[in-house]
């Protein structure tokens, strides 16, 4: 086996890469600070909205906008892990938003900044946050609790071709990176601790997206089916239809062997609502498509994992549709916000559903709202009209 050069470690007193232009790191009058005669205290849970040329912080509870930031038009917003700090895709690469979730300080649109060309996937596991840049395949990795005051100790791998892409690391220093190029993406390949190849697959064009279940099972989506990354092996799992049946997004819980997938069997079909599901049961080794009841029609972002290892599909009717993994089987539905209709471009404001323990936070960009529920019981617990229309969300646990 070859042992490849590819990994450099980079310290924290690296400097910052270009400053993020002051309109992206300013905020309006005001914003971020508590309010005259509030005593000092560790907030709750917080939420980050993105809007065009903005980002929000909402109070996780009362959803209370606490902070009001200037952005770039169009941000993505992505968990860093550690319940705090949301990682914001800027021109520059990530730049890193502090919620102040769990703590006492202000919300901040940070200054740090992890230089990326073309800021793609990030990647939260076993205490690691794992950056993607599409522009040079190029991997960072860092404890996700060192992330706070400037950037953490580093870790680069290099990549080898610009693709849009997505690495994973595991405990054992196991290092999971997707291969392509300018032209696609045809697979992913396996390097152990000191990067040697351990094992390799071409058999999943299109890959993208992963997810890593229980036991540290890895799967990737390809346009066929799923590779499958397990004991040391690369197994595929082709999809019922053929030679197109996608599944580009993993719906994942690392406690759960059940790996919930979106699918897609009609490469040329209008719009971005998906009417079925993959199930990809990584204990068994097996792979089946389940179709969902006329309503619930979903994108990429209307899909979670939560309470009891269920999945959680945000519908076009409006309504959460419970999903149990094991049975393919919807067990309950929860009526939150108006019927809606599929963006025309997928990265246009449209409904999406994201998990901080319990409780779902939804958008609803056609009332310019958002929503808190209780998934345990489908109640409603808050609900806030904004000012800005929602596109991106992601909660900071505290």
């Amino acid at each position: 086996m070859k042992t490849l050069p590819l990994r450099r470690a980079l310290v924290g007193a690296v400097a910052l890469g270009a400053a993020v232009t002051l309109a992206s790191c300013s905020t309006t009058a005001g914003a971020g600070s508590a309010p005259s005669g509030a005593p000092e205290s560790d907030t709750g849970p917080r939420v980050a909205i993105s809007y065009e040329g903005g980002i929000l912080v909402l109070d996780g509870e009362t959803l209370d906008t606490v902070a009001d930031f200037d952005s770039e038009p169009f941000t993505r917003l992505n968990p860093a892990g550690d319940g705090r700090h949301v990682m914001v895709t800027m021109s520059e690469g990530f730049q890193v938003l502090d919620t102040g979730a769990g703590s006492s300080d202000e919300a901040e649109l940070t200054d740090t900044v992890f230089d990326a060309d073309t800021p793609g996937h990030v990647v939260r596991h076993g205490g690691k946050t794992i950056l993607y840049a599409d522009g040079t395949s190029d991997t960072t990795i860092f404890d996700t609790a060192d992330l706070g005051d400037g950037l953490p100790e580093l870790e680069t791998i290099d990549g080898v071709e610009a693709h849009h892409g997505v690495s994973v690391l595991l405990a054992d220093g196991t290092f999971l990176t997707t291969v392509g190029d300018a032209d696609g993406r045809s697979g992913i390949v396996v390097r152990d601790a000191g990067g040697a190849e351990i094992a390799s697959s071409d058999q999943c064009p299109g890959v993208h997206g992963e997810g890593t279940a229980a036991d540290e099972v890895v799967v990737f989506g390809c346009e066929d089916g799923a590779l499958v990354y397990k004991d040391g092996e690369i197994t595929k799992l082709a999809a019922p239809d053929q030679p197109y049946g996608r599944m580009g997004n993993a719906y994942v819980s690392e406690t759960s062997p059940i790996v919930v997938g979106d699918y897609k069997n009609d490469p040329d079909a209008e719009g971005y609502l998906l009417g079925a599901v993959t199930l990809i049961d990584t204990a068994a080794m097996t792979s089946e498509v389940v179709s969902l009841p006329a309503g619930a029609e979903y994108t990429f972002r209307d899909v979670v994992r939560g309470p009891d290892d269920l999945a959680y599909i945000l519908g076009a009717d409006g309504s959460i549709h419970v999903l149990d993994p094991t049975s393919g089987e919807i067990t309950d539905t929860y009526p939150v916000i108006e019927a809606w209709e599929g963006p025309a471009e997928w990265q246009d404001p449209h409904p999406a559903i994201v998990v901080a323990g319990d409780i779902a936070y939804v958008t609803e960009p056609a009332a310019n709202s958002v929503h808190a529920v209780d998934l345990t019981t489908g109640e409603v617990l808050a609900s806030t009209e904004l000012d800005v229309t929602p596109n991106e969300i992601a909660p900071a646990a505290g």
